[in-house]
């Protein structure tokens, strides 16, 4: 069983895109966002970005909720630094790795954009910084400048492929 990890720094789409392909799967959809703890949550509308400290124990509440899946799920997660997908692949296996990417300036604009989220376009500069890109046969890197329809397909497409291999 593999599941889908959609990546990428703060504005990218991932929840979007994730949704969308999960919908399309008929797959579960774990969102990361809701599995921050209040203590990462609070430190990040503070503006500051998280340690891998904080990131850690985060990421292992993830890697147990894709483990617990009992077919194939579709994860939005920032999982910007190897380490951190390496961890989530320990505790849940091969993933299909949709890297979603976009500018400086249009993820700025998308982030300042989002009504009520936690993440400020602060540290959309610092997720990039901290940004480990993805590499290997089960990853595809996607440019979020397209409508999300197509940035959709693509990933689809992608999934669906003997290379992106998730049996789906």
């Amino acid at each position: 069983m593999r599941h889908i990890l959609v990546m990428g720094v703060c504005g990218v789409g991932k929840s979007s895109v994730a949704e969308a392909i999960a919908r399309e799967l008929g797959a579960p959809f774990v969102e990361a966002d809701g599995f921050h703890s209040p203590r990462n949550v609070a430190h990040m509308q503070a503006g500051r970005p998280l340690t891998d400290e904080m990131r850690r124990d985060w990421l292992e509440v993830l890697g147990q909720e894709l483990a617990r899946q009992t077919r194939p799920a579709v994860l939005a997660c920032s999982a910007l630094k190897q380490r951190y997908r390496d961890l989530l692949v320990d505790q849940a296996g091969e993933m299909t790795v949709i890297h979603l990417t976009g500018t400086r300036s249009l993820l700025e604009a998308r982030v300042a954009a989002r009504p009520g989220h936690f993440m400020p376009p602060s540290l959309v500069q610092s997720q990039l910084d901290d940004l480990q890109p993805p590499s290997g046969p089960n990853v595809l890197q996607i440019d979020v400048a397209l409508p999300l329809a197509e940035v959709v397909a693509e990933a689809l497409a992608f999934v669906r492929s003997p290379q992106g291999g998730s049996g789906h």
